[in-house]
């Protein structure tokens, strides 16, 4: 093999070394909530659900994960029943002037629908899932769930 071939295969493979490295360590940035518990670091993405409706008709699950203005609440309502709504109600304390916000979406289709809530800086975020029509929840709500506070 020609000498100039051979370092041209060395620069080659060490330039794809050099390009695979970075990526391999930004993605170790971002660690899961169980990935971080293990690694001792500060979760950036928290999981939650599912949480059911008392019917058992709908079912809401999802993520809370940390962004550069605050926190985004992100996941999925599943209606099993044709007739009726599925809805999930999210709740945020602001950490500005401890007020509560609501948010709520709904899926009238059988099937699964997304929902994404930007809730901002928040002290605690609080989700439940209720039965209703396609104007608001009519019942069979679950319980809020906490799914984040700020320093627990």
């Amino acid at each position: 093999m020609p000498t100039g071939l051979r370092v041209l295969l060395g620069l080659t493979a060490a330039a794809s070394l050099a390009l695979a490295t970075p990526a391999t360590a930004s993605a170790s940035l971002a660690p899961t909530a169980a990935t971080a518990s293990a690694a001792g670091a500060i979760p950036s993405i928290w999981r939650w659900g599912p949480l059911y409706s008392t019917d058992g008709m709908a079912e809401a699950k999802g993520t809370v994960a940390v962004h550069q203005f605050g926190f985004l609440v992100d996941g999925k309502l599943e209606d099993t029943r044709g007739k009726g709504c599925a809805w999930v109600s999210i709740r945020s304390m602001s950490a500005k002037n401890g007020r509560w916000r609501t948010a709520s979406y709904y899926n009238c289709v059988p099937g699964i629908g997304t929902f994404r809530k930007d809730v901002g800086d928040v002290l605690q975020i609080k989700i439940r899932t209720c039965r209703g029509n396609s104007t608001r929840p009519t019942g069979w709500c679950s319980r809020w769930k906490t799914v984040y506070t700020q320093g627990g």
